[in-house]
């Protein structure tokens, strides 16, 4: 497979877009975003694609884990992000219990992330459990992403963040899984912390894009959540992550500096404050001749209250 090429287009991406890129053999790289201005720099980048993850519960609001994401949240994620861009295809993450409860909520939900959100398609976990629900959201005229392997909203049964599919039962699931993500109608399917040849084999037998993470090179394309990638934390990272840069290092240090120059009194400086004319000034502060007190005695002018 190729490289995605610079984007020289205005217009949105859509999933027919993406459809023509994994087609056309391209790689195709997705980001997770979850506010106006990151999803700015990542658009004008030319990410394809990007993810408002559910991973917002835990990198931008503290929680736990998934489970604990509202939809109120998605949605005041979802906006910010679309403002923020374009061109990039907005996926937005069906949160925990918004969808696989009843065929109606699932459709208003998934409704409310694309008509108030503004994404331009859902996703939702699941494999042959969340294939029903797939496809009534698709023939209601939603594209849908599917997402299969590790599913963190599953987290407490699972057992925790572990490889899925090396067994010859789970990873026949797998396959199973995928197949009918792709037969309900789902545009593309990520791939989570999947051994990297069954990764490889599974995307293989499809005919839609696999989208990767921590499921090897061998899928359609990858997603990475972006403070991974931006190097936001000291603790813990990944192991399928890779920090571009150390953001965490750098905004500690701008910090550091700036507490310090405030202790200092050195900032702000010349080159950060403006200065005003010193005859306003006098004027403002009453240090004129006809704010003298005996300026009134002589009818010269009215005392600022404070001089009386």
């Amino acid at each position: 497979m190729s490289q995605v090429p610079s984007p020289k287009q205005s217009s949105r991406l859509t999933i027919a877009s993406i459809a023509r890129l994994y087609g056309e053999g391209h790689r195709i790289a997705m980001l997770t975003a979850y506010d106006y201005p990151t999803a700015r720099i990542l658009d004008g980048a030319g990410i394809p694609m990007l993810l408002v993850g559910d991973s917002l519960g835990q990198v931008m609001l503290g929680y736990d884990s998934t489970v604990r994401v509202t939809m109120a949240e998605m949605l005041h994620h979802t906006k910010a992000v679309v403002r923020g861009t374009s061109r990039a295809l907005v996926v937005a993450d069906m949160p925990f219990l918004s969808y696989g409860v009843t065929p109606e909520a699932s459709l208003e939900n998934a409704g409310a992330l694309m008509s108030e959100g503004g994404a331009g398609a859902v996703k939702l976990e699941g494999g042959e459990r969340s294939a029903r629900t797939i496809e009534a959201i698709v023939r209601a005229g939603m594209p849908v992403m599917g997402h299969i392997g590790l599913t963190p909203q599953s987290i407490h049964q699972l057992g925790g963040h572990r490889v899925q599919g090396k067994t010859r039962e789970t990873g026949r699931q797998l396959l199973a899984d995928a197949l009918a993500v792709q037969q309900a109608g789902a545009f593309a399917v990520v791939l989570e912390l999947v051994p990297e040849q069954l990764a490889a084999a599974i995307t293989e037998r499809l005919a839609i894009p696999t989208i990767g993470i921590g499921a090897g090179a061998g899928c359609s394309g990858q997603v990475q959540v972006i403070t991974d990638v931006l190097g936001m934390s000291s603790e813990f990272t990944p192991r399928h992550a890779r920090h571009y840069t150390e953001l965490y290092s750098i905004i500690k240090a701008a910090a550091e500096a700036f507490r310090d120059d405030v202790a200092a009194g050195v900032f702000p400086g010349p080159a950060e404050s403006t200065r005003m004319d010193d005859a306003t000034l006098d004027d403002i502060l009453g240090r004129t001749s006809l704010d003298r007190p005996d300026a009134v005695v002589s009818g010269g002018g009215i005392p600022l209250d404070r001089d009386l």
